[in-house]
């Protein structure tokens, strides 16, 4: 898997993360593809929004608060329910640009297909991540422009596919976005040019946190069956969310990594080891996933990145990250700069909501035609929190490459699940769910149970 692994055209990604910025990328592509794929500035945009819950939502009217004509015009869930009030709240808020009657809303697991096949120019993926690997295919082979909230995947599986369809729509020359918003953050861009520039020397370390109280639970309901619970409570099962190093810490490692960008050509770690487990949310209604997770990642040349995500009330709480180097040290979430007997540096300019940047660069790229395509980063972010998972799962020391090529396939057979497919985990006969054992859990034997 040359062509799929972290030492692949290591130029272009070097030069993706160091350049991501608040403005699109300069340059158009003459590569020509399927119609309506680009708009001019005064064409109307069509959206299809797949996945309709809260994030879907606020994405969906982020990219209907863009430059230009644009509208909503499709809409697709796995709940009839989440569908309609997502449709319900756009129309209060954008009641001109939503325009989706009951015969553009669509509902069950093929329903993504319906809504992308409906005369749409970009699509917004917002599903639970284990289904996002198949909507970004469907829709690159369907040569629409995407937007698709992180993680991108729940597996190794999902991630080679994510990158296998990255590379098709480079080819059709399609835009694609990846809600990883702090590379569109002022604050973020300005401290990590300053730390690529030099302003700590080489980073010899960062740490990154995501640490916090947890997310909610939805109880079991008498009327559903076992793959309505687990749809309705995706962030509790790994096939669907990836567990939480990946769903949310996602975000702080992919930090770690952008700051590693001007001293490697591949800014990815290839080792990782780590511990967690289950210590406060251990419920049945609490799936399989751990409530905490703490890893050390290694770098090619020796640096480390320091993890750690905890879901645990009443704890130390922090969402951040840090960077040390041989010349000073860097809080990069608070945008300070403190070099070792230097003058310190802070912003202090303002800096626009970072989730409705990331929309505006991603329709000025559909519109200018420039060229604009996150999904790469996206899946070694995501790679990156697979890593970890598999690491404090299992208690071992793990090269990213073998988890690349060989980690677990979560979800066989995803892309045909319906309501009446048994799910790919099930609760013992006492309620609860298998939970992996560190040493005793294979992170490549094809279950994570």
């Amino acid at each position: 898997m040359s062509d799929s692994s972290p030492s692949s055209s290591n130029a272009s990604r070097r030069t993706f993360l160091k350049t991501s910025t608040a403005t699109a990328a300069a340059g158009a592509l003459s590569a020509s593809i399927a119609s309506r794929a680009h708009a001019q500035s005064t064409e109307e945009i069509r959206i299809a929004l797949i996945g309709c819950g809260g994030r879907g939502t606020g994405a969906a009217e982020q990219a209907l608060s863009t430059s230009g004509p644009i509208k909503l015009v499709a809409a697709a869930d796995a709940f009839e329910d989440n569908l309609n009030a997502s449709i319900e709240r756009l129309a209060r808020s954008k009641p001109e640009q939503v325009d989706v009657p009951e015969d553009r809303r669509f509902v069950g697991f093929d329903a993504f297909k319906k809504a992308i096949d409906s005369d749409v120019d970009v699509v917004i993926l917002a599903t639970p991540p284990g289904f996002r690997p198949v909507h970004f295919e469907y829709a690159v082979s369907q040569g629409k422009n995407v937007f698709m909230e992180k993680p991108v995947a729940a597996d190794a599986t999902g991630v080679r596919r994510v990158i296998e369809a990255a590379k098709k729509a480079k080819e059709k020359n399609l835009k694609v976005g990846v809600g990883l918003q702090r590379h569109h953050q002022r604050t973020y861009q300005e401290t990590m040019q300053r730390i690529h520039d030099g302003a700590i020397g080489d980073v010899l370390y960062t740490r990154v946190y995501w640490n916090g109280g947890g997310v909610w639970v939805r109880p079991r309901r008498e009327d559903q069956n076992e793959m309505q619970y687990q749809m309705r409570n995706w962030y509790y099962f790994n096939w669907l969310s990836g567990d939480h190093i990946t769903e949310q810490h996602i975000h702080n490692l992919d930090v770690g990594n952008w700051a590693m960008a001007a001293q490697l050509d591949d800014p990815y770690p290839v080792m990782a080891n780590g511990m967690g487990g289950r210590e406060f949310r251990d419920g049945k209604d609490h799936g399989e996933i751990y409530d905490h997770h703490a890893v050390e990642y290694i770098y090619s040349n020796g640096a480390r990145m320091i993890s750690q995500c905890r879901h645990i009330p009443n704890c130390w709480n922090s969402v951040s990250e840090q960077a040390v180097g041989t010349k000073g040290e860097a809080n990069l979430s608070g945008a300070i700069i403190e070099p070792f007997g230097g003058e310190r540096w802070r912003f202090r300019g303002q800096s626009p909501n970072p989730y409705q940047v990331e929309h505006d660069v991603l329709f000025q790229a559909v519109r200018e035609n420039n060229e604009h395509n996150e999904a790469y980063n996206g899946a070694m972010a995501t790679m990156t929190a697979i890593l970890g998972r598999y690491a404090t799962y299992s208690g071992k020391l793990l090269r990213m490459r073998d988890a690349i090529e060989q980690g677990t396939d979560l979800a066989p057979g995803i892309d045909n699940y319906t309501y009446d497919s048994t799910p790919p985990i099930l609760p013992k006969d006492d309620g609860y769910y298998p939970v992996a054992v560190p040493g005793d859990f294979d992170p490549y034997a094809g279950s994570e149970a």
